[in-house]
């Protein structure tokens, strides 16, 4: 046959071939495990913080890094094999024909459908453990809405990132290796529990898909509007002290709690430890959707521009 006349199937046409076996390997090579692993991780983190979560200011702050990491966690093992374990096929499938853009774009929808199967057990999960979620919102007419699409973006940008990792590296033994190293940069650059004062530290922040989800999270859970509970459970742990045979911290707790003031010291507490960051305002949370979706378009570029080099691959 003349070569010269063979003609290649055009980019549209190749998304829907390669999406057609994604989703045949979703259902015959077991890679719908994700969608239960989702539904267990999400089980143990609402049942570990999911008491306070959106009810105080701590608990949100730490309910929203929860499920933050959830989403990240998610996203990194959906693709974080899905090229490099496929790497001589794809090599071969791109010297055959194979538009790079048009694999990446499959993947990209086939791993959107995973992460929105994967939000809505989370939130599904949330909902069966009794978690509260607020009852304002800021973007659409439904909180949960606005946080199911938080939690979506946060999954779909890990999972970009393991797919741009997993289409750098030239094997499986190399993406797990990298993986942790990944985890561990957003848990310490989330900006939430470990003081960071250097300046180089801090603009790192800007860079990690945890900040984000977290600054998003608890702005549509109106945290400033939310009592603080460490002042109160501070000094309870020194309602048994004694003075001259006396208690008087269990005394004041005691007539605070008689006259109906405690409520009042937590909500004091929460007034005196809020964080601009966190506004209940709906620039905030465009923001961090706007960084999310940023951050995606960036990781399929990379993705797209080092897989048009795959040829060039000796190993």
């Amino acid at each position: 046959m003349d070569k010269g006349r063979i003609k290649h199937r055009g980019r549209f046409s190749q998304v829907f071939i390669y999406l057609g076996k994604l989703f045949r390997m979703f259902v015959f090579q077991n890679d719908w495990k994700v969608l239960p692993m989702a539904a267990v991780i999400a089980g143990l983190v609402s049942f570990v913080v999911g008491a306070n979560l959106f009810k105080t200011q701590e608990g949100t702050l730490m309910g929203s890094f929860a499920l933050a990491c959830i989403g990240i966690w998610n996203g990194f093992f959906n693709s974080i094999q899905v090229i490099c374990r496929e790497r001589p096929i794809v090599k071969r499938e791109h010297r055959s024909g194979m538009h790079v853009s048009a694999y990446i774009t499959a993947h990209m929808i086939y791993q959107a459908c995973l992460c929105l199967g994967q939000t809505v057990i989370t939130i599904v999960i949330c909902h069966v453990t009794r978690v509260t979620f607020p009852t304002k919102s800021l973007i659409t007419p439904w909180p949960i809405l606005d946080i199911g699409i938080t939690l979506f973006l946060v999954t779909y940008c890990a999972d970009m990132m393991a797919l741009m990792v997993s289409a750098l590296v030239h094997n499986t033994t190399t993406a797990m290796t990298i993986m942790p190293f990944l985890l561990i940069f957003q848990l310490v650059f989330s900006g939430a529990f470990f003081q960071l004062d250097n300046s180089i530290a801090l603009k790192l922040t800007n860079f990690t898909v945890a900040k984000w989800g977290l600054t998003a999270l608890c702005s549509q859970g109106d945290y400033n509007s939310l009592p603080m509970v460490t002042l109160w459970n501070a000094v309870a742990k020194f309602q048994d002290a004694e003075y001259d045979g006396m208690k008087p911290v269990e005394e004041f707790m005691r007539y605070t709690q008689k006259n109906g003031m405690q409520e009042q010291i937590l909500d004091w507490s929460g007034d005196n430890n809020q964080n601009p960051a966190y506004a209940f305002d709906p620039f905030v949370v465009l923001k961090c959707w706007g960084f999310l979706l940023l951050f995606i378009f960036l990781y399929a570029t990379v993705a797209v521009i080092s897989l048009e080099f795959i040829d060039r691959d000796k190993r």
